[in-house]
């Protein structure tokens, strides 16, 4: 059985990884997506998909199940994602998440969906991590170590930083012009 689980791992954490270590104990190969592959340089989105998948590929290296990373670009119709998911990965009989839309459009389209406990959610989330790196804060512990690698290797605090300032009229820096 081949399952699929998607995130923007923007940056991959100890919560994704404990999920995909859930998961791997039901499938025998799993899909995860890269979700939100265009996006990258941005305080919400930092990083790019080549640098998720680098970090999604070396923390499930050890794991007894067959994994592909593979991203997933936006789409702004929800009602033809799942058709687009499905174009872009490998076949899958189950996918798993917990955020409700994708429930959703995954059981409209007759997509079993199973869900699994959240982990340490407070500080095992997306969004304080990234706070973390900007406010120059521990967050080293919060992930696998082969994230801490791409990380450094990429200058990614430098980047999330930098990203994250203002110019001196207060406008944010995510819109080149």
């Amino acid at each position: 059985m081949r399952g699929f689980y998607i995130g923007r791992f923007q940056p991959y954490h100890d919560g994704h990884h404990r999920m995909v270590e859930e998961i791997a104990t039901e499938v025998d190969e799993l899909v995860l997506g890269i979700g939100s592959a265009g996006d990258s340089h941005s305080p919400r989105n930092p990083f790019t998909a080549g640098e998720r998948v680098m970090m999604v590929t070396k923390s499930v290296a050890d794991l007894d199940v067959t994994t592909y990373a593979v991203p997933i670009e936006d789409l702004d119709r929800n009602s033809v994602w799942v058709s687009h998911v499905q174009s872009m990965s490998p076949a899958f009989d189950v996918a798993y998440s917990n955020n409700p839309l994708v429930i959703q459009l995954f059981s409209e389209a007759g997509v079993e969906v199973r869900q699994s406990p959240m982990f340490n959610r407070d500080v095992l989330e997306g969004a304080e991590l990234r706070a973390r790196m900007i406010r120059d804060e521990e967050w080293r512990h919060l992930v696998p170590d082969p994230v801490v690698d791409v990380v450094e290797e990429t200058d990614g605090i430098e980047r999330i930083q930098r990203v994250s300032d203002t110019d001196a009229n207060g406008d944010d820096t995510d819109d080149p012009e």
